[in-house]
């Protein structure tokens, strides 16, 4: 397991090396957001009985970032390898498939981690955030970043250019995050859009989340769970596939 230590250590001083770029940035547009939006809505809106708008804004903040940077860190380093013709000196070394998913996928849910852990600090100094239940929201942190690590290595591994990648964030990502329930509950929805939530993955991994800090959701934890576990699985299954067979890797 030295090379699957090496690949790890190498993918973590990639985006630590960067610290401004990779941590900060993230965690002062999350704090730019919350900033806007409890200061116009905090006094208007109360989501939860007993929980501030801004208490309430938290949690989903906190994931957005963490599954931005968990999907950019897999994905960024793997196109950068292919683009650059470096990816060779990753595939020449005897390192199983397994390593090489396993070593991007960790360092993707460090960077993700780390990053919601700087939202969340500075989250501390502009609301008392309750922890509920810390197991929840350990459980949906680890599997939301682990679901889009391995998104990210499968956008990697099938992107061409920047372009391509870049798609992935504005046309799926970054919509699917803003309609998930991150500033709003879903029960403000009209009906016909609150069934649509159900069907977006991001809904479930915020939801169950908050579920953590506050001890309230808009669904059963565990049907969230039920929802995310999958995802999380199948996109690990679909990296390791492309990662087998040597898709636009090897050629």
């Amino acid at each position: 397991m030295s090379g699957f230590r090496t690949l790890l250590y190498k993918e973590i001083i990639r985006f630590w090396k960067v610290l401004m770029q990779t941590v900060l940035a993230p965690v002062l547009n999350a704090w730019l957001y919350l900033l806007i939006f409890s200061h116009v809505l905090s006094a208007h809106i109360q989501v939860y009985p007993g929980v501030s708008y801004t208490a309430f804004l938290m949690p989903g903040l906190i994931m957005m970032s963490l599954l931005q940077n968990a999907f950019a860190n897999s994905s960024s380093s793997l196109i950068q390898s292919k683009m650059s013709g470096n990816i060779v000196f990753v595939l020449l070394p005897p390192l199983s498939n397994f390593e090489f998913f396993a070593a991007y996928l960790l360092a993707a849910i460090v960077r993700g981690v780390v990053v919601g852990l700087g939202v969340l600090l500075v989250g501390l100094l502009f609301t008392d955030l309750q922890f509920a239940h810390p197991f929840w929201i350990l459980v949906f942190a680890l599997l939301a970043s682990a679901a889009f690590g391995a998104l990210g290595i499968v956008a990697g591994i099938w992107a061409d250019k920047y372009d391509h990648l870049a798609g992935v964030q504005n046309f799926a990502i970054m919509p699917l995050t803003f309609l998930s329930g991150v500033f709003y509950s879903i029960h403000s929805l009209p009906s016909f859009w609150q069934g649509v939530s159900h069907y977006n993955p991001i809904f479930y991994m915020i939801d169950g989340f908050r579920y953590g800090f506050h001890g309230v959701s808009d669904v059963d934890p565990m049907l969230s769970l039920a929802v995310v576990l999958p995802v999380s699985l199948l996109m690990a299954w679909i990296a390791l596939q492309l990662i087998r067979s040597g898709y636009k890797l090897r050629d």
